[in-house]
């Protein structure tokens, strides 16, 4: 087992909470603190990838850390306009759920 196999693991868990997450919950919330998992995971990944490249002797690339760094800002982003959104559609339908998932909750607006 080398230096990279527990990163890779810890990678590979965060995605699948992240995408377990994601589908499996149906509050808009929870979705995106899924989706907030799952990022971290996929440049986790990333990083072992670009190490072990290193590793195998190729020349150190600079690429890879200045995605992960982008990445990251990206994330951050659309994660602050994604609650944002949230807040707004809280504001507005005085729920944080959106109409079809009340009614699958069983909230039925059937009078009979």
């Amino acid at each position: 087992m080398n230096a990279t196999a527990p990163f890779a693991v810890c990678a590979a868990v965060l995605v699948g909470l992240g995408l377990y997450g994601a589908i499996a919950n149906p509050e808009p919330l929870r979705k995106i603190l899924a989706l907030n998992l799952l990022g971290p995971g996929v440049f986790l990944l990333f990083g072992v990838v670009a190490r072990r490249g290193a590793a195998a002797g190729l020349p150190g690339d600079p690429v890879p850390q200045a995605l992960v760094i982008t990445g990251i800002v990206v994330a951050f982003a659309a994660t602050a306009l994604a609650v944002a959104l949230l807040v707004r559609l809280l504001e507005a339908a005085g729920s944080a759920t959106l109409r079809a998932d009340r009614e699958a909750g069983g909230e039925s607006t059937d009078a009979g």
